[in-house]
């Protein structure tokens, strides 16, 4: 039995019930999206957080600064003021482009504050303990402190005067060997601006003396290599950008631990060069005579000891050796290879320190690839007929200068050649 439907609700013909609407009702809008749309205000900004400021007692404590940062930041909007935060906590008042104050008002307390008017509170360690214990609080003002703030504030470092940058450079110093804040503002001290009239060279030293009171000379190298500052040349002023100024400044302000650390580095950059050059001279099929000229020339323009330099060709031409060969050819072949290149190594295997280290480096690399480890006592024939190495190279390296890795095997399977090379030089003594 069918229904029929009596009535529908008036306006609407398919039957369906209408959706209520709202008159006279105002729509709130939410928290976030109101903070958001909020005028960017620093000077209101500033202002607030002075009033949680001024109640802090003076000298102050570290402890009554954290209770009334860490208050402020409930209410005030620290990430979306991180810049004006620290600007009062580090050079106590607002700045403009190109590091000029906007006005007068100054925080009661910051880094950069005249140490008379604080007792025995260290504004320093006192702010750099402060920063780092609110960091802990709220953690996303690390960011910006490490990555855009103090990027900014080193590019200003000019404007201050010498007392000033290096109580900054102290400051710097102590949030990267002590709290762990990135080093990527040393950068800004490579630009024209700040290296210009020693500047950033008096801050990088400063820097130095602090960092290495904290931390060792590893640990600083680390941190350089991860703050973009390639090469800490970059801050001394053009005129004088040669690592012979580099050595005489750091020596005489005490600093030859960065002295050291820098001859190592240079030698470093200077070993993976020469390296990648003799492996691609080698596969460009240039001549030992070209592969010699320009080693010469290289030791002309930036002397290495020859003890490296061997090691180094040694390694270069292994990195062009065809390794693709079946396994009982590469013996065989190694041994050719190695005779063929061996006169461009002969006249930089002059003294017997250098000659012990080509062993030593032909001993550690059979050691470690183990497809010409047999090859071994044929390679020190090879390198000893080639003038590369001396008799007394080869009995000095069998019976105290070899190597730990894999010695037995080496001193055993060369032990022949060594008897033939003591009876020799025996028979030319009498």
């Amino acid at each position: 039995m069918s229904h029929t439907p009596t009535s529908s609700t008036p306006g609407n013909a398919s039957g369906a019930a209408a959706k209520p609407t709202l008159s006279g009702v105002r729509i709130r809008q939410r928290k976030g999206q109101a903070k958001a749309a909020a005028k960017f205000e620093p000077e209101a900004f500033r202002d607030s957080l002075l009033l949680y400021l001024e109640v802090v007692p003076n000298p102050p404590t570290n402890d009554a600064l954290v209770t009334k940062l860490v208050q402020a930041g409930a209410s005030l909007e620290f990430l979306k003021y991180s810049e004006q935060l620290f600007e009062l906590l580090f050079v106590g008042g607002l700045l403009q482009p190109g590091g000029s104050y906007v006005d007068e008002k100054r925080s009661p307390f910051f880094i950069l504050q005249d140490d008379s008017e604080l007792g025995d509170w260290n504004p320093v360690k006192g702010i750099v303990e402060v920063l780092q214990r609110v960091i802990q609080r709220y953690r996303y003002l690390q960011k910006p402190l490490e990555e855009t703030f103090l990027p900014d504030l080193l590019g200003y470092i000019p404007k201050w005067n010498p007392s000033q940058r290096a109580k900054l450079a102290e400051a710097v110093a102590l949030f990267v060997a002590d709290v762990g804040i990135q080093a990527k503002c040393l950068q800004s001290l490579a630009k024209d601006h700040v290296v210009k009239d020693g500047v950033a060279l008096s801050f990088l030293t400063a820097f130095f003396h602090t960092y290495l009171s904290k931390q060792s000379i590893e640990h600083l190298s680390s941190n350089l290599r991860k703050s973009g500052l390639r090469d800490i040349l970059a801050v001394f002023p053009q005129q004088s950008r040669d690592r012979a100024t580099l050595e005489a400044h750091f020596k005489k302000e005490g600093l030859t631990q960065v002295v050291d650390w820098y001859a190592k580095a240079a030698l470093s950059g200077v070993r993976t060069n020469t390296i990648s050059t003799i492996t691609r001279m080698i596969n460009d099929e240039e001549t030992n005579e070209v592969i010699i000229e320009h080693l010469k020339t290289q030791q002309a323009e930036n002397p290495v000891p020859e003890a490296d330099l061997c090691e180094w060709i040694w390694l270069g031409w292994m990195g062009a050796f065809d390794w693709t060969a079946r396994g009982d050819q590469l013996d065989t072949n190694v041994v050719q290879y190695v005779s063929r290149l061996a006169p461009s190594l002969e006249p930089f295997a002059l003294s017997a320190k250098a000659q012990v280290n080509v062993l030593n480096t032909a001993q550690v690399y059979c050691y470690q690839e183990t497809r010409i480890l047999k090859a071994f006592p044929q390679l020190v024939k090879v390198l000893y007929n080639a003038d590369c190495v001396s008799d007394q190279a080869v009995i000095y390296w069998h019976q105290k200068g070899a190597k730990p890795q894999g010695k037995q095997h080496f001193l055993k399977v060369t032990q022949a050649l060594v008897d033939f090379l003591e009876e020799d030089s025996e028979d030319e003594d009498e």
